[in-house]
């Protein structure tokens, strides 16, 4: 009988993934697909934009290259570098899908955090900024007006296909009003209100937010059907509207804070409004949604107790608080949006 050797390449790639992860964070660090998405440049011509080491190159450069994030045309001193179809669409700040605000805020927390993944593991404790202060990350953030930007920006990167997904898939015909609950800069309202003109929608958040959102929805001149609220979403009663949406909200919580945000949703809702969860919904089978389990992990990492959720938690979380029905749209990648009729 043939017996098969095992392959480890999967073990290898998986293992040392945190190699290829770290180069492609510092190209964005860098701004390298910023740069290239002027237009094709020479490994020391790249060296020089950058102030990189002479030693930097090529190996930086033709290691993006095998990653699959960056072209080469030629070899040796004369090989030109650019970006890929995808990296120019996602990685370069001068485009409007840029992505990289996210990776901005993967390397500058999120990675070193990661280092104690072990110990988060055994404890069940967060490891992010409450372990070495004792001040959680949020209040940290909402006392920095910079790093709320950039958390803001994060948020805007990871989110915005999502959005644009949700705009284009849900069906707004019936409805009128929406009100986006921790929506941060807006982005969600603003997807929805560009694609559906009679759509006035409500972005609510905490009073330190509302001036980024302003901001946000004033420059994109649909500040006529688009407004900021600023409240606690724990504390105060939801805006009314038809559809309420949480974005990368429930997976922050413990399955308490999870229900007492569902029930205020539904409070809020009329009947026959519609509650929408747009997260990286873990399949039932808990098998195939990789990033939705590493999301979730990342909830341990972040603040001890949250985690990310399937579809048929989510389902049966809402009809225990009185939602009649719930089915799932798929947005594209790893994310979806679940909804739950009143």
């Amino acid at each position: 009988m043939e017996q098969h050797t095992p392959d480890p390449s999967n073990i290898l790639q998986v293992g040392g993934g945190f190699l290829a992860s770290k180069t492609l964070l510092s190209a964005v660090e860098l701004g390298l697909f910023s740069l290239l998405g002027r237009g094709p440049a020479t490994g020391e011509e790249v060296r020089q934009a950058l102030g990189l080491a002479p030693r930097a190159v090529p190996d930086f450069l033709d290691a993006l290259v095998a990653l699959g994030f960056l072209d080469r045309e030629g070899s040796g001193e004369s090989a030109r570098y650019s970006n890929t179809p995808e990296t120019s669409a996602f990685l370069d700040k001068a485009s409007p899908l840029y992505l990289g605000g996210w990776h901005e805020f993967l390397n500058a927390r999120l990675y070193r955090f990661w280092a104690d993944l072990t110990e988060a593991l055994r404890t069940g404790l967060p490891q992010s900024e409450i372990k070495h202060t004792g001040r959680s990350f949020f209040t940290e953030l909402y006392e920095d007006p910079e790093r709320l930007e950039q958390f803001m920006a994060a948020m805007d990167a990871i989110n915005k296909p999502n959005f644009y997904a949700f705009a284009e898939r849900f069906d707004f015909s019936r409805y009128h009003t929406l009100c986006d609950v921790g929506g941060a800069s807006g982005a969600l309202s603003l997807a929805v209100a560009a694609r559906h003109s009679h759509m006035r929608c409500v972005t609510f958040d905490l009073p330190a937010v509302e001036p980024i959102a302003r901001k946000t929805i004033e420059a994109s001149g649909l500040d006529d059907r688009v407004s900021a609220v600023s409240g606690d979403f724990f504390a105060d009663p939801l805006p009314k509207a038809d559809v309420m949406t949480m974005s990368l909200i429930l997976h922050d919580w413990n399955l308490e804070r999870k229900r007492q945000l569902i029930r205020a949703a539904y409070e809020a809702l009329p009947p026959g409004g519609a509650f929408v969860a747009i997260e990286y919904l873990i399949d039932d089978d808990r098998r195939e949604n990789a990033f939705g389990l590493l999301m979730s992990l990342n909830m341990l990492i972040e603040f001890g107790d949250g985690f990310d959720y399937t579809v048929a938690d989510f389902g049966r979380w809402c009809k225990e608080i009185g939602f009649t029905e719930t089915t799932t749209i798929p947005l594209g990648g790893p994310a979806s949006a679940a909804v739950a009729y009143k």
